[in-house]
């Protein structure tokens, strides 16, 4: 991967930030707006890829569930890992979670045939993209979660103008996030 344009750290002290953080990105990846009856929707910049890496239990599908929710998705909201792919539909606004953990080989990506999805204009969650090494292009966003004391640290990186847009845009909507950390 090449460097990041722009690197943000945030300490996540407990589940709620977690959530908050999530919400957030449903703001700005989503593009959502208030449509009608204040019901938020998906807009016309609505769309892009973030990986989102860190051990087990690290938070990465909390994270995915709290933005997939904040999109509007109701219902329960599974786990990829044992599927490799939940998907929703928003609108207009095609939501893809994916989870490579169970890849033992990066040619499996491939295999499973989920290449299509990243061509099409939708919103992919990709859960261990570095099992798929080598298949998939830079991200717009990697989100790096990481154990820290009693919660989380997240290290969010932007690789595309997309992503440094989403940046731009992010810590203004984040009105639950704790400051940056240096």
């Amino acid at each position: 991967m090449t460097t990041p344009l722009r690197i943000q750290v945030l300490d996540l002290p407990d589940e709620s930030a977690t959530d908050a953080l999530g919400r957030s990105l449903a703001i700005v990846t989503a593009d959502l707006h208030p449509g009608a009856g204040g019901t938020l929707r998906p807009g016309p910049d609505a769309g892009g890829r973030i990986h989102l890496q860190g051990d087990l239990g690290a938070g990465k599908t909390a994270l995915a569930r709290a933005l997939i929710r904040a999109c509007g998705v109701t219902g329960r909201i599974k786990s990829p890992s044992y599927a490799l792919l939940e998907s929703y539909k928003v609108f207009n606004l095609y939501l893809y979670h994916l989870d490579f953990y169970r890849f033992s080989d990066p040619a499996e990506w491939s295999d499973a045939g989920f290449r299509e999805i990243l061509e099409n204009k939708a919103l992919v969650l990709i859960e261990w993209p570095e099992r798929a090494a080598g298949q998939l292009s830079q991200p717009d966003m990697l989100i790096q979660l990481d154990y820290a004391q009693n919660g989380r640290r997240a290290t969010l990186s932007a690789y595309t103008e997309r992503g440094t847009t989403w940046f731009d845009a992010l810590i203004p909507t984040a009105g639950g996030l704790p400051p940056p950390t240096t």
